[in-house]
């Protein structure tokens, strides 16, 4: 692949993936991270995405986003940092679009739930259930199970966020099975895929806080970092009217992060003397990042967003019937475990944490709507808070 850095990863040398193909079939000329992106956006959890919660609970507006629509918009920044550092763009969005295959319903209050249902078993982790989906429960093979991606795209996905010290039950099996070096930092675009993340929820979480009413112009100000660049859009187009603005200021603030971020890790890697993915892996720091103003500026708006989105009251409350749902849920399958679907319970395990997991499989597979309706089905009906 031509354009490259010395140190993107490339797809003509992967450490390969764990089941060898037979190739001969016609698909169309792609390579191996490409392959990769591709299995990832035809995969069923994947589509699922389309109804799990990123911020709201079931929203009853369409314009708020969901995990998928928040993938798309992390693997959008991502493609542009990773063009602009001459990373691997291809390797970068499939790390990107597969980041949240791995949560359960109702996000975070869902998985608050589920690994406490599943304590006697190890808990629950959503990082480590990305691998679990894509290396076990995902079936499309005639020959193996998984959707046997690269090496270097699990590995992205196991440690896009660093070393992994305290490893899961779950990532601990993903771990044996291929080998995934977790004690090391992963590769450049699996860092620069973790914070276009971070870059995409600071933003868009203000994008849709504003919309539900959340938040408003006046408490964001709050915020150095915001109160900079809304002076800046009033300066621009002072005709105006301040509540069209708002998506311009969200655009400003992606921009700044953007190219903040390119020029710091520009310089990072300059001085750091990076020649090799494998030399970025043994750096034993992170190579991908912020000025530290920005940094610092950053976590700020973080700790507000937690403040004032995340842990507001009307979250609260949605968190409080949400995690009810998933707890209800687990204890209904436990106790008859008939009720699953055939094919879940033609393999359950005979293990009791085996059976604990199967189900916690399944369940974390459910999208948001699926799991009211289960529920319902089950148990008895679900009262959301209205607009929620």
């Amino acid at each position: 692949m031509t354009g490259l850095a010395p140190y993107a990863s490339d797809p003509g040398k992967t450490r390969g993936r764990l089941h060898v193909e037979p190739g001969g079939e016609t698909r169309g000329p792609r390579d191996a991270f490409q392959r990769d992106r591709d299995r990832i956006i035809h995969s069923i959890a994947f589509r699922r995405l389309r109804h799990k919660t990123q911020v709201f609970v079931a929203p009853d507006g369409d314009h708020f986003r969901v995990r998928l629509t928040h993938s798309l918009e992390v693997a959008q920044i991502a493609r542009t940092i990773a063009r602009a550092l001459g990373l691997n763009e291809d390797l970068t969005e499939a790390l990107a679009l597969a980041h949240d295959i791995g949560h359960p319903p109702f996000g975070h209050s869902g998985e608050e739930a589920l690994s406490a249902a599943m304590a006697s078993a190890g808990g629950f982790d959503h990082n480590a259930h990305t691998l679990r989906i894509l290396m076990r429960i995902e079936a499309p093979y005639p020959r193996w199970r998984g959707l046997n991606l690269c090496w270097e795209t699990l590995e992205g996905l196991a440690k896009h966020n660093g070393p992994v010290t305290a490893p899961s039950w779950a990532m601990i099996e993903a771990d044996a099975a291929f080998g995934l070096e977790l004690d090391s930092w992963p590769s450049l675009e699996a860092q620069v895929a973790a914070l276009a993340d971070d870059i995409a929820y600071d933003n868009h979480d203000i994008d849709d806080g504003l919309r539900a009413r959340l938040l408003d112009i006046e408490r964001l100000r709050q915020e150095p970092f915001v109160a900079r660049h809304w002076q800046a859009v009033l300066r621009r187009y002072p005709d105006v009217a301040p509540e069209r603005l708002h998506r311009e200021l969200v655009r400003d603030q992606i921009g700044t992060m953007v190219n903040d971020l390119i020029e710091t890790t520009r310089a990072t890697l300059a001085d750091a003397g990076i020649a090799s993915a494998d030399a970025a892996r043994r750096a034993g720091r992170p190579l991908v990042g912020f000025s530290p103003s920005l940094a610092a500026e950053e976590k700020a708006l973080k700790r507000f967003l937690y403040a004032n989105v995340y842990h507001s009251r009307a979250q609260r409350e949605v968190a409080s019937v949400a995690r009810p749902i998933v707890t209800r849920l687990f204890g209904a399958y436990v106790a008859n475990p008939a009720r699953l679907p055939s094919g879940w319970y033609a393999t359950l395990p005979r293990d009791a944490a085996g059976r604990v997991r199967h189900i916690g499989d399944f369940i974390a597979g459910m999208t948001d709507r699926y799991a009211i309706a289960r529920h319902e089905e089950l148990i008895g009906p679900v009262a959301l808070p209205e607009g929620f």
